[in-house]
Parts: C-alpha cells; sequence; structure tokens
C-alpha cells in the first residue's frame, strides 16, 4: 500500500469499527416495588417526571408508536423516539433522538432498554443505554444514575429527589 493510501486506509478502518463497536451502558438497580408498579412508573407522564429532570415522556405505549420528552419548563423539546419492542410489565426498548442540546441532537438516534425482573419483594431493573458511537457526549447518558436514583426515592418512599439538577426542568 503506498503512503498516500495508508491514512486513508487507516481512516476507513476507524468508522468500520465505530459503526462495529458502538459504545454501550448499563445501570443496575433493585428497587422495593412490584413489576406492573415499576412500569407504571416508567410510561406514566405525570410519574415520570417526578424522576426524570421534570420531564414528562408522553406515548400511548404500543410497539412501533412515537413518543416524546418535553417539560412546560423546558426551552423546547427535549427528545423523541419510537417504542420497538413493548412488553409489559417486562420490556421496553426505545430508540431515542436527544434534543435537550445541539451536542446531543448531534449524535444522533440510540438505543434505550428496559428490562424489569422481579427479585423477591423488589425488582431489578436493567437500564442498557447502547447504539451510542464511541465517544459519545457524556450529556447524552451521564444523567442516568440520577434518573434511576429518582425513580427508586419516588417509589420506595413517595419523596422527590432534590440533588441538584434532579428536577432541571420540573414545574413541581
Amino acid at each position: 500500500m503506498s503512503r498516500y493510501a495508508e491514512p486513508w486506509a487507516a481512516g476507513l478502518s476507524d468508522i468500520e469499527s465505530r459503526l462495529e463497536n458502538p459504545m454501550e451502558k448499563v445501570f443496575e438497580i433493585y428497587i422495593r416495588t412490584t413489576p406492573e408498579r415499576l412500569w407504571e412508573a416508567i410510561t406514566d407522564p405525570e410519574i415520570r417526571s417526578r424522576y426524570n429532570f421534570g420531564a414528562r415522556v408522553v406515548s400511548d405505549w404500543t410497539e412501533g408508536s412515537r413518543f416524546e420528552m418535553g417539560s412546560p419548563g423546558a426551552p423546547g423539546p427535549l427528545g423523541e423516539g419510537q417504542n420497538l419492542e413493548v412488553d409489559p410489565p417486562r420490556k421496553l426498548v426505545q430508540s431515542m433522538v436527544a434534543l435537550w442540546s445541539d451536542e446531543v441532537r448531534n449524535e444522533g438516534a440510540t438505543r434505550i432498554t428496559w428490562e424489569i425482573e422481579p427479585v423477591g419483594d423488589s425488582c431489578r431493573l436493567t437500564v442498557t443505554h447502547d447504539e451510542l458511537r464511541d465517544g459519545a457526549d457524556a450529556e447524552l447518558y451521564g444523567g442516568w444514575p440520577m434518573i434511576l436514583s429518582g425513580l427508586k426515592t419516588w417509589l420506595e418512599t413517595g419523596e422527590l429527589l432534590t440533588t441538584p439538577g434532579s428536577l432541571m426542568y420540573g414545574d413541581q
């Protein structure tokens, strides 16, 4: 291979690697609740706004349907996507485009999988955020620990998590 073609070939190899090995973030939490109550907390817009930075997610929650994420306190839509798999109260798979900033909007569509598994009197919730490009902006996936902590707090105590930023778009 000529020395002129090497950088071009290396660039193609990098693109191929990024497409074949996208980044994946997995979050797991145990919550003392039932699968049905956890599913409701994920899919009910009013409940969701209590732990999801004040944002509501609205959909008819059928396979193939769209969803929109927003809040009256936000400067515009916060996200949108499609429900790829809907299996209440066990699994929800969504394709999402984040819209809350130009940086995350430029990342394009990613996938979020919510898996609920009963464990005794509790549930294990596993959230997998994948189809992220390698080196994706951390703003896209970095809020999951706070979201899941807020979900656990609300389901187990009925209280809101009030850490800085947790109700960023809230009108509570």
